[in-house]
């Protein structure tokens, strides 16, 4: 008897279904992404037959398109089950032509979760293929081919082969490079702040902070102004003029987004949004668990917070029966102001698709990254359907003459949502007993100086939330963008800083002096809305695409005769053996080497060695050198390795701890360099004061 074919994209999830659906009826196969495409080796767009795409079966799926295409031929009926976006609608779209589908056909099936009751009822449910949401990554494809295949050959005539140029990338690098003139041109601004340890008059400690002068805020500028409140405090007593009690109430955060989930696996559990997307497709795809396999998590790709009315009821009965009644609270999806303009309502948040697989009882099945990926989301799925967290806040007010001093004290009432959902320790600050008209003693004046910080570089989470907040590129972009501009070497990590290298800031010049409109973040946000235009049917995409094309053509005409042709070359003081002409710092196709001015001529080479300045701390005798992980990601290691097998992830400094002698090390912060001990268990952790800190060698030049 014929059965019916369902079309997948990866393997795992055709393994998944086809588990669902069974072998008797169904055959599942995987197209293994995209089938067709545009031709690499050209441009593959017709721009004089009105921007026609020149797609072709992809090089090496050649196996693949004949397997589906045998089975197809064999099968009473196709489904087309790809992801539900712009991406895999297009999928279905280019299977539909190979396959010779009926663009009228109902064929498309699509789903939110892998789970058996998802998919059964998109079986009984199928539709035609989505036109518009095709045509919206037609749009993108052929505007990112024009821009990308047209730029790209002028950075290599201009600068070295290699290089590219790319409607998100490059306004991404651009955000980098533009956050480190910021830092550069930034000039600090000296304030003070100034403290009050006080006793009351049952002799218990109360700190307290200036708060402001006859009732206006004031901002402490320099010593002169903090010597003046000094001396008009000096030897005075505080007067408790106010106090305040009030309850605080801190909702749960929502369901997670893409760019969300990204932000909080960063910070929380310090992956990379790489690495996140990875791990969140094996969860979505389905892990093996008691025989079976799984689908854990709802569709990765979407900006949506909304949340199945179905979902919402298994959180409730989760919560009532495991947590207690007092802390469900009953949650109503509400359009956040800042949402995007444009949100896949069809699409959930992203959450657990069985509440009651909690995290601790499926932890045996999971790899360790993938229970910390899954605890995420399930423990943030579950607290969004729960009460806030309340806390008593005492609001303390004091006076000496015109000066108002504040202290405020907090305790925790009712643990709320943060009971699942809480990745700090806390600790409630609890004032002394205290009442209006008590007079303190001043025990302690503390004024401190501060300087004003410079904007923190980037992280890979305050990226994706600056990108999202611009509107430039979609859920499914972030983490690619941010691989291309590290393997671009455009951008580098120091510790979780994104920096600019020199290549990417003379790029983004060249782009920005040449291409101004095409990187700039207005103009891709508003291409992001021209794709959401054609997804909902109100403008066609070949109108977008002309309208884009002609100011880039004209750009590209001129940009070929004026940029001048940039050597990276970087001289240096060593001679060639060989020959005798300098020896010069190189770019290659694996990133920076020494050669001879001759090469390729003379073929004196050596890889280039980037020494610190710094001796190994371990055998005292090899150089600490900067060194790139596999995933290029920066570390330190020494110049006698494998002799030596010395690495750390912080900068030596050259200088050892006073309190316990091993090595101390520059740790970059988002706001700051701190130079501390390598030694997690010494007490000098934190300590960057120079009298706890002594030299490596005393006769070392180092």
């Amino acid at each position: 008897m014929a059965k019916t074919l369902v079309i997948v994209e990866s393997p795992a999830k055709a393994k998944t279904i086809e588990k669902f659906l069974g072998k008797s009826h169904y055959t599942v196969k995987a197209s293994v992404g995209h089938v067709r495409d545009l031709p690499k080796s050209k441009l593959g767009v017709d721009i004089e037959n009105d921007f026609d795409p020149q797609y072709i079966n992809i090089r090496g799926k050649g196996d693949v398109i004949k397997e589906l295409k045998k089975e197809a031929k064999k099968s009473k009926k196709v489904y087309l089950a790809t992801d539900p976006d712009r991406e895999g609608e297009a999928i279905s779209w280019h299977l539909a032509h190979i396959l010779n589908l009926d663009e009228n056909e109902q064929c498309r099936i699509e789903f939110n979760e892998i789970t058996k009751d998802a998919i059964k009822k998109a079986i009984k449910s199928p539709r035609n293929i989505d036109l518009s949401l095709v045509d919206a990554q037609q749009a993108r494809r052929v505007l990112d081919r024009l821009l990308g295949y047209q730029i790209s050959p002028i950075l290599w005539q201009k600068i070295r082969k290699g290089l590219s140029a790319g409607r998100v990338q490059s306004v991404t690098t651009k955000l980098i490079c533009d956050r480190e003139k910021e830092i550069n041109a930034f000039i600090p601004k000296e304030y003070w702040t100034l403290e009050l340890n006080a006793k009351t008059e049952k002799n218990e400690d109360i700190n307290l902070k200036f708060h402001s002068k006859k009732n206006e805020k004031i901002e402490i500028e320099n010593e002169e102004m903090i010597n003046n409140i000094l001396d008009d405090i000096k030897g005075k007593k505080l007067n408790v003029v106010s106090i305040e009690s009030k309850s605080r109430r801190k909702s749960a955060p929502k369901p997670f987004t893409t760019s969300m989930l990204q932000q909080e696996a960063a910070n929380k559990l310090s992956f990379t949004t790489k690495k996140t997307m990875s791990i969140a497709q094996e969860l979505y795809e389905g892990i093996d668990i008691e025989k079976e396999t799984v689908g854990l998590i709802s569709y990765i790709r979407t900006d949506s917070k909304r949340i199945s009315e179905e979902a919402k009821e298994k959180a409730k009965d989760y919560i009532l029966g495991e947590i207690g009644e007092n802390y469900y609270k009953n949650v109503e999806d509400k359009k956040d102001k800042k949402e995007s303009k444009k949100v896949q309502d069809a699409h959930e948040a992203i959450r657990p698709t069985y509440v009651e697989k909690t995290p601790n009882s499926i932890k045996e099945y999971l790899t360790k990254d993938q229970f910390k990926l899954y605890n995420l989301i399930w423990r943030r799925f579950v607290a969004s359907q729960m009460e806030d967290s309340v806390f008593d806040i005492l609001n303390v007010e004091c006076k000496i003459d015109d000066y108002i001093f504040k202290a405020t004290g907090s305790k925790l009432k009712f643990d709320g949502y943060t009971k699942i959902y809480n990745f700090t320790d806390r600790e409630d600050k609890i004032l002394p007993t205290i009442n209006e008209g008590d007079i303190l003693d001043i025990e302690d004046i503390i004024p401190t100086q501060h300087f004003t910080q410079p904007p923190a570089r980037f992280t890979e989470a305050s990226l994706v939330k600056t990108l999202e907040e611009l509107g430039i590129g979609r859920p499914s972009t972030y983490a690619p963008t941010i691989a291309t501009i590290l393997n671009r070497e455009y951008v580098e990590k120091q510790g979780t800083s994104l920096h600019p290298t020199e290549l990417g800031i003379i790029v983004t010049d060249i782009l920005e002096k040449n291409f101004q409109k095409f990187i700039d973040a207005d103009f891709t946000a508003q291409m992001e809305s021209k794709l959401d235009e054609i997804e909902e049917g109100h403008m066609k995409w070949k109108d977008v695409v002309r309208e884009s094309y002609e100011p880039l053509k004209e750009a590209i005409e001129i940009a070929k005769e004026s940029i001048e042709k940039i050597n990276m070359d970087e001289e240096t003081d060593e001679v060639c053996e060989n020959c005798g002409e300098k020896m010069f710092i190189k770019y290659g196709r694996f990133g920076k080497f020494i050669a001879c001015k001759n090469y390729p001529e003379c073929k004196t080479t050596k890889p280039l060695v980037n020494k610190i300045g710094v001796k190994c701390p371990k055998c005292h005798e090899g150089d600490i050198i900067l060194r790139k992980s596999k995933r290029g990601k920066a570390f330190y290691g020494c110049s006698r390795y494998p002799e030596c097998d010395f690495v750390a992830w912080n900068k030596p400094t050259g200088e050892l701890c006073s309190e316990c002698g091993s090595y101390m090390v520059e740790k970059v912060t988002k706001g700051e360099t701190k130079v501390v001990c390598s030694n997690k268990d010494c007490k000098n952790l934190n300590n960057k004061e120079n009298d706890n800190i002594k030299p490596v060698n005393e006769n070392s030049e180092n």
